[in-house]
């Protein structure tokens, strides 16, 4: 699992397709108090073993803040 601290913009060469997923979220806080963002994608319909979990991200909090940055300038 990735912890992300810190979200830098970068274009992409391409645009390749993705398939859907489904995601869940939760908020998650450690031993210290630090609260964090964790969102789970799991399996597409087209994998072998559906629903099972793909990836985990956590977003430290200042990632969540650079996130609700990002969203509001690019009207997302």
């Amino acid at each position: 699992m990735a912890i992300v601290k810190n979200i830098a913009h970068q274009a992409l060469d391409r645009d390749s397709k993705h398939t859907e997923a489904e995601c869940t979220f939760d908020v998650v806080t450690d031993a210290e108090g630090h609260k964090y963002l964790q969102l789970d994608t799991y399996g597409s319909s087209s994998r072998q073993i559906r629903g099972k979990k793909s990836q985990s991200i956590r977003l430290a909090p200042e990632a969540v803040q650079q996130l609700k940055v990002i969203l509001l300038k690019y009207g997302l």
